[in-house]
């Protein structure tokens, strides 16, 4: 088996052809990658094929986060072929970039030409009550961690694409738009860092999707990706911060983020 440390593309193929032989669907069309709290979305997708443990494919080690269930699911979305991840890698697991963004390298490596990357995150925007999703325009990479290597000049201009957020706003006219900085986590931001971000044009706080996005654009792959606020960023209501006030969010969101997805799949394609 090659790591995706050693060898990201080689790795990615491995994982694409053993996907195949599971799932028995030889190329999906769009990859999904569900973030804390948003799992219980996956069923409003469409019919699901098959499912099973992402350990089952090579490269993936099991995820850490509660709320992350690490598990692969191939959807039937009315003719589209979805490839949902329900849960991911993040930074702070410890096993390196190319183990983050591995989902994303499969699924491009499995044909997949856009991707969805949701997470539960904090908002800066007082009227985003938790529970609210909101569409990533664009984001900050404050620490800097990249899944590229080398000379590799990728632009990120539009990497949230303008056309699958205009079809997410058809889906739910409603959604507001959001620029996300990312933070390496595991511990929650401190107040006098959510005032850096406001400062820098952030207005929604998370631990994940930016090396995603990264990778996936990369790979050539349409990105859209949805935050849902879990919880207002530390300092704005002088409340402390929980995991388990992340997954409740996600979970009482659960039917209105599954159809809002299951809306914008049946758009795109």
């Amino acid at each position: 088996m090659t790591e995706p440390r050693e060898n990201p593309s080689a790795a990615a193929q491995e994982a694409a052809d053993t996907l195949a032989r599971l799932t028995g669907v030889q190329q999906h069309d769009v990859v999904v990658v569900l973030g804390s709290g948003w799992v219980p979305a996956a069923d409003a997708l469409g019919t699901t094929v098959v499912e099973f443990p992402v350990t089952d494919l090579p490269g993936f080690a099991p995820p850490s986060a509660v709320g992350h269930a690490g598990r692969v699911r191939s959807v039937d979305a009315d003719g589209v072929r979805v490839l949902v991840f329900l849960g991911r890698t993040h930074l702070y697991e410890g096993h390196g970039v190319e183990a983050v963004v591995h989902a994303v390298r499969t699924a491009a490596a499995a044909g997949c030409r856009s991707a969805i990357l949701t997470n539960g995150c904090g908002g800066l925007d007082p009227s985003w009550s938790p529970g609210t999703p909101v569409l990533i325009r664009d984001h900050i990479n404050l620490f800097g961690a990249t899944p590229l290597r080398g000379a590799t000049f990728i632009d990120m201009t539009d990497l949230y694409s303008k056309r699958l957020r205009a079809l997410a706003k058809e889906a739910d006219p409603t959604l507001d738009e959001g620029v996300y900085a990312q933070f390496l986590g595991p511990q929650y931001e401190t107040p006098a860092e959510i005032a850096m971000v406001r400062a820098l044009g952030g207005t929604l706080v998370g631990m994940s999707t930016v090396q995603e996005a990264i990778a996936a654009r990369e790979a050539g792959m349409e990105v859209l990706g949805v935050s849902l606020v879990t919880n207002m960023a530390a300092g704005m209501t002088g409340e402390p911060l929980s995991h388990a006030e992340v997954l409740a969010a996600g979970n009482a969101a659960a039917s209105r983020m599954g159809t809002l997805l299951a809306g914008v799949l049946r758009r795109m394609h």
